[in-house]
């Protein structure tokens, strides 16, 4: 083996382990969700006559990028007590063991599949996994076109509609009364991460 090549070889293991800090660093958070003025709302209907609003007025986050794939990931909490309904007696039924089961599940997860720069510039499917009251299931997105720079530099915001079926995450009561789809809309403002 030629001098050049054995020096090579003995030498590339330590020379990854120099750059491995820096790949990682690499691959950190570039935009912070911004929960002071993200919100997510969700409509319901009511005797499939009258639609019910509400909204969770804290949503929690991060967007990061994968710096192989040049693709994005996103991860949002919610907190379920942040939930905001029409009326007090709506929202205790809401945190109840029967629909969100507040107590034993106080956090909504949501964490994205990989998705490319093109998606937020002209719009597209956001695909990814809710958690909800200990379940977790696919769930789809339509994005609207944003303008989210790369590398973050401005605030930006992402809007992003989806529907759910309630039952699929175990709240199957008042089927009568309430309709198992809920449709998602999404607000979010996103802030460059300056940590």
């Amino acid at each position: 083996m030629p001098a050049l090549q054995r020096y090579a070889s003995r030498h590339m293991g330590l020379l990854l382990l120099l750059l491995f800090p820096l790949l990682a660093a690499a691959s950190g958070t570039e935009y912070r969700i911004d929960p002071a003025s993200s919100e997510a709302m969700f409509h319901v209907r009511l005797f499939w006559l009258d639609q019910v609003d509400g909204q969770f007025t804290h949503v929690d986050g991060a967007v990061s990028q994968d710096p192989v794939s040049d693709n994005w990931v996103v991860n949002a909490t919610i907190p379920v007590t942040s939930v905001a309904m029409p009326s007090a007696r709506m929202r205790k039924r809401l945190l109840a063991p029967s629909f969100f089961d507040a107590i034993h599940h106080p956090v909504i997860h949501f964490t994205s599949n990989p998705f490319a720069q093109t998606q937020l510039d002209h719009g597209g499917t956001l695909t990814g996994y809710l958690t909800l009251r200990g379940v977790t299931a696919p769930i789809r997105f339509a994005v609207a076109p944003a303008h989210c720079e790369r590398p973050a530099a401005t605030p930006c915001r992402i809007v992003l509609r989806g529907m759910l079926q309630r039952s699929t995450f175990g709240m199957t009561s008042d089927r009568l009364a309430v309709s198992d789809s809920v449709d998602l809309n999404l607000s979010i403002t996103l802030q460059p991460d300056t940590r």
